[in-house]
């Protein structure tokens, strides 16, 4: 079997996921109990984030993600461009999340889209 690219797994999750916009975003955020969840390293949490989102590293999302997060909620993941959040909203849904979808431009999107900001 070919191995394959991060690029191609990547493609292969965006495929599998349903993305939205940085407006899309913000629309959901309006929205009584959506989760923003932020998939990027601590350094960068720590240059800002959206503003009440939870904080779990790509790393070890399927660690720590079950109790911090109830399958049925419905999640925007997010990461600095858009790919880190494909690979983890197609685990969540591998991991019975139904109602998760990835922020397509990530916080770069996000912040350019001029979304509000936290830290």
């Amino acid at each position: 079997m070919p191995h394959k690219s991060a690029t191609d797994l990547i493609n292969e999750a965006k495929q599998r996921i349903r993305e939205v916009s940085p407006r899309e975003a913000a629309e959901m955020r309006r929205q009584p109990d959506v989760i923003f969840l932020d998939v990027r390293e601590p350094y960068e949490w720590n240059l800002g984030h959206v503003p009440g989102a939870i904080h779990i590293p790509r790393g070890t999302l399927e660690s720590n993600v079950e109790p911090r997060v109830p399958r049925e909620a419905t999640v925007v993941v997010y990461c600095a461009a858009g790919n880190r959040s494909a690979l983890a909203a197609d685990t969540m849904q591998q991991m019975g999340y139904s109602n998760v979808v990835s922020m397509s431009d990530g916080w770069r999107g996000w912040v350019h889209f001029g979304g509000e900001v936290e830290g």
